[in-house]
């Protein structure tokens, strides 16, 4: 095989690459997300911030692999490595997440149900023991 033609598979590959580190990059950002919920204006921004990450990241690959000449096969290798990793990774690992957030969001609440109903037996109790 030509070197040429390994160039432009090796290029190929990484572009791949690219979209899959892209969306573990967009799944830390739902993570936070989940963890710590805020408004949609805080969203869209980090969304915008995260796309130009994107941009920058795509453009990077292009200049220091290909001397910054745009192919299309790049930009569609992205998006299939991105979503490929959202549709066989991403989204049953994110389903899994939201459950434990889920479980977890009860076992805090009934904890605290507990803990309010003991602070009130105790605060019944101690009104008529004293003299």
């Amino acid at each position: 095989m030509s070197d040429y033609i390994y160039l432009e598979a090796e290029l190929a590959v990484h572009s791949f690459l690219l979209g899959i580190v892209l969306m573990v990059s967009y799944d830390l950002l739902r993570l936070f997300r989940l963890l710590i919920p805020h408004n949609s204006l805080f969203a869209d921004l980090e969304d915008f911030v995260y796309w130009i990450y994107c941009a920058v990241m795509t453009f990077l690959l292009l200049f220091y692999e290909n001397s910054g000449v745009l192919r299309g096969y790049v930009i569609i290798g992205v998006f299939v490595g991105m979503i490929l990793y959202d549709r066989f990774v991403s989204q049953p690992v994110f389903s899994i997440l939201k459950n434990i957030k889920i479980w977890f969001t009860i076992k805090i609440k009934r904890f605290t149900i507990k803990v309010r109903d003991c602070r009130r037996k105790k605060k019944a109790g101690s009104h008529g023991t004293e003299p």
